[in-house]
């Protein structure tokens, strides 16, 4: 064999081109995914009016993000055993036939079943991509390569609700309701993605003999589905409802049976807990873990502040969130970058939540009513700095802290902890929102209401008569509460002065939950400190360099 020739850790021999080419159709795969984590939110209005279920709305999310989150481990392990490309086919596959589906589908129920089957797919196109990434590029470019497809993650997650705000608000693309192709949009780009993959990606044919966990994989659904569940549907339910406390319950019994299953499955484990007592994988999976919250906090919270405080449309507040998708870039690649080149990484995490934290804190300070676009804009650009420079070398610590048998385990570890969080981030703190909201509205209102003018514009007749008020004087008449504030879309066409006791309470309510996820990101700058202080080595070159010469 040439020494010009590329050779990669898992010993396939690619040109920079055929690189190139198989990242190509990896990134398409992990754009998928991302996307439709966040493409349906500005459309389901849509979608749910159209097949008569908005009661059921919320089991569009909800059923993607628990396969997509629970399968993510399956993947890493599986594809540790049977090899990446099948598995990386498979989600694919998996994926388009659940687009399909949820694009022909004509009741609530079939969508949530459809996007049940999309998840399964979502979950190992995230995984895969940087696993197979790990196997066929060196640690030395790995992290430049990967800082690429933290970009795109980044990116897709927040072009997900302008794509499928531009999709519902058409009426009819090429025959379809235009909400339909939210769904029928990942087909080109999936069967691009399979066609790249097929043909130019070869990894050396593997098949483990190892067990499969099943008992591990049963454990982890147990724990996962019922905490997820409670996580998106809590807020409606109550959090002390009886569905809650069950949720709650399975929860605890999964997580107990699952830890008890993996001690017992050792090495063949769905996830080994041996990896957790590597300093470096244990502290990047609760990093992963927090930072996870405080991103999908993020990206909930200021298309909140967007469209509640300023008015604008889903689809104005996504474009808007463009800025944040500079910023990832920027992190991303610069962290990439500079990895690829000294190795050094520790900095970074550090670096990154102390960004997450005082962005957090400026966006808690300086949101109001008042505000200029152009702040929350610039604060965006922060927030994506900051993660950029987080998930990137996180993920790449644990990548390189595992054996090389436990890449797939490591690098779906990774994003499992990062799904989890945030689905937790994005629960709390929208119900922390509204719980909040209702309360300071309330006290608005009755500030309010001992204003001269306020009151004057109160009696006037005028404003009484206009039918663009009409739902706010019944706002007025039920009290803010949680189920006053569901529908609020009427909020900007009716009065600005009666409306802004309203609009004033949502401010502070964004302001003070961005507070406690700066909290939270200053945790995580503590916790990333104990970060051990060395480079990222690689461990196949490593253990050819052990091997003497013959």
């Amino acid at each position: 064999m040439s020494k010009s020739a590329p050779v990669r850790a898992a010993g396939e021999v690619l040109t920079h081109r055929q690189t190139l080419t198989v990242m190509v159709g990896l990134m398409l795969g992990m754009f998928l995914s991302s996307l439709d984590q966040t493409i349906v939110s500005t459309s389901i209005y849509t979608i749910a009016n159209d097949l008569d279920g908005l009661s059921l709305q919320a089991w569009a999310t909800t059923a993607y993000l628990i396969t997509s989150t629970v399968s993510t481990p399956l993947y890493g392990k599986l594809s540790d055993i049977f090899g990446r490309r099948p598995l990386y086919l498979a989600a694919i596959v998996i994926f388009l036939a659940g687009s399909l589906y949820a694009g022909s589908v004509h009741s609530m129920t079939e969508l949530a079943i459809a996007r049940g089957v999309q998840g399964l797919g979502a979950g190992g196109l995230l995984a895969l991509a940087l696993t197979i990434i790990g196997d066929i590029v060196a640690l030395k470019d790995r992290a430049k390569y990967q800082g690429y497809f933290m970009s795109v993650f980044g990116i897709s997650s927040v072009l997900g609700p302008v794509i499928g705000g531009a999709f519902a608000g058409a009426s009819n693309i090429l025959g379809f309701d235009g909400w339909r192709w939210v769904f029928f949009i990942n087909l080109p780009i999936g069967l691009a993605a399979l066609v790249v993959v097929f043909l130019y990606l070869h990894l050396p044919a593997r098949h483990v003999k190892q067990k499969i966990d099943y008992w591990g994989a049963a454990a982890i659904t147990l724990a996962i589905v019922p905490l997820l569940l409670v996580a998106e549907q809590g807020r409606s339910w109550g959090w002390a409802s009886g569905g809650a406390w069950l949720c709650y319950g399975l929860g605890v019994i999964g997580i107990v049976a699952f830890l008890i299953a993996e001690k017992r499955a050792g090495d063949y484990a769905l996830i080994p807990l041996r990896l957790f007592k590597n300093t470096t994988f244990g502290l990047s999976s609760l990093l992963n873990f927090i930072i996870g919250i405080g991103m999908f906090g993020a990206i909930a919270m200021l298309p909140m502040y967007l469209q509640l405080v300023k008015g604008l449309t889903p689809t104005e507040a996504g474009l808007m969130m463009i800025t944040f998708t500079v910023g990832i870039l920027f992190g991303s690649i610069t962290a990439g970058r500079t990895i690829s080149n000294s190795g050094v990484y520790r900095v970074f995490p550090i670096v990154g939540t102390a960004v997450l934290a005082g962005a957090a804190v400026v966006m808690g300070l300086s949101l109001g009513v008042d505000t200029g676009l152009w702040v929350p804009g610039l604060i965006a650009v922060f927030f994506g700095v900051g993660l950029g420079f987080c998930m990137q070398p996180l993920t790449l610590a644990m990548q390189v802290s595992v054996p090389q048998k436990d890449m797939g385990v490591g690098t779906s570890t990774a994003a499992f902890f990062r799904s989890m969080g945030g689905a937790v981030g994005t629960a709390v703190f929208i119900s922390m929102l509204f719980s909040m909201a209702a309360d300071k509205i309330a006290d608005g209102m009755k500030t309010a209401a001992s204003s001269p003018d306020y009151q004057a514009v109160m009696k006037d007749p005028a404003v009484a008569a206009d039918p663009a008020n009409a739902k706010l004087f019944d706002f007025f008449k039920n009290g803010a509460n949680n189920d006053s504030l569901n529908d609020t879309s009427w909020l900007h066409s009716a009065n600005s002065t009666l409306t802004r006791p309203i609009t004033e309470g949502f401010a502070q309510a964004i302001d003070a939950v961005m507070l406690t996820a700066a909290g939270l990101m200053l945790v995580a700058f503590l916790i990333s400190f104990a970060l051990p202080k060395k480079k990222l080595t690689d461990p196949a070159a490593a253990a050819k360099e052990s091997v003497p010469a013959h």
